[in-house]
């Protein structure tokens, strides 16, 4: 169901955007059947990854002004440290940003910089798997040049990751089941290993053995539990016993390894990702960009869901 309001008009601290594109993440999908388990408005306007362009700002707004390019972080409210939970997400609790027009709130906005050469596509890709693969390699222990990074399956978070490692000095390895997309990857990104873990289904010794026994020191996975155990083997200091031992606690305690859960990140994550992939005039990867109406969100979502993308599916709103 497609709407139509009037533009609205920024309050004094606010600013009015242009939504020029807005990015698909399969949480939207989650939301939009109904699987998603965080809290959910009623009746929520999907998506929470938009970039766009001032187009108006408030009369206590200085930081902003018309033409600038700016993106929006995840969470509304928290603009530093972690975010405590997923009640102030766009696109969850907050009305989300599929729409021609929105107001923010100057205070959560980014500006970015004048000297990136990033399309507003590729803007998008920085939003909420930017966010989330930056949270992970700088976040805690922060990534040093030469360390491993392995990164499972190709969705969004495993696609910019790599890119940031590998700026900043890391060995790379992805995993898919297709070797069609790996083979993609390393040439469009430059990922130093792959493994198709469908042919390799004991994949965490291919990682030992890429690592020289060493193992990954930053294993980044999207969901699920099924790859947890190998994923903690594939680490890099050694267990203590050879026993199996499924509990993931204690394959932890055993590695000495630290699991952290990831929700995005805040504004200062955002802002940090985006500086440096400018700095670095990085090639951040966008797979493809829909139209606004009806059909091809339709389409956006059905080509989300079916896999086949390597890179963030956008919908271009203006």
């Amino acid at each position: 169901m497609t709407t139509q309001q009037k533009v609205p008009e920024p309050a004094s601290q606010e600013v009015l955007i242009r939504v020029k594109n807005v990015a698909l993440n399969f949480r939207d999908f989650a939301i939009a059947t109904g699987k998603c388990p965080f809290p959910v408005k009623d009746n929520v306007l999907p998506c929470s990854d938009l970039s766009g362009e001032v187009v108006r700002v408030g009369n206590q707004v200085e930081d902003f002004a018309q033409g600038d390019k700016i993106i929006a972080p995840f969470d509304r409210k928290t603009l530093y440290s972690a975010m405590p939970d997923w009640h102030h997400s766009l696109g969850g609790c907050y009305d989300g940003v599929l729409q021609e027009y929105i107001a923010f709130p100057s205070s959560v906005l980014f500006k970015v910089p004048a000297t990136s050469r990033l399309s507003f596509a590729q803007l998008l890709a920085l939003v909420c798997t930017g966010t989330t693969a930056w949270n992970a390699l700088y976040g805690n222990n922060p990534l040093k040049p030469g360390q491993a990074v392995l990164f499972l399956d190709t969705g969004g978070v495993s696609m910019t990751g790599p890119i940031l490692a590998k700026a900043a000095g890391a060995v790379t390895i992805i995993t898919s089941s297709s070797d069609d997309k790996l083979a993609q990857v390393q040439k469009r990104y430059g990922v130093d290993y792959t493994i198709n873990y469908k042919s390799t289904p004991n994949w965490s010794q291919e990682v030992l053995k890429i690592t020289n026994n060493h193992g990954a020191d930053f294993i980044l996975k999207n969901g699920g539990a099924g790859t947890i155990a190998q994923s903690i083997d594939a680490g890099s200091l050694p267990l203590v016993c050879e026993e199996k031992m499924p509990d993931v606690a204690a394959l932890a305690l055993s590695k000495g390894a630290i699991v952290r859960g990831i929700m995005v990140g805040s504004k200062q994550r955002l802002e940090d990702a985006a500086r440096f992939v400018t700095y670095e005039n990085l090639n951040v990867p966008v797979e493809k960009v829909f139209g606004f109406g009806r059909e091809d969100v339709v389409s956006a979502f059905e080509y989300l869901v079916s896999g086949q993308h390597i890179g963030k599916v956008c919908i271009a709103a203006n």
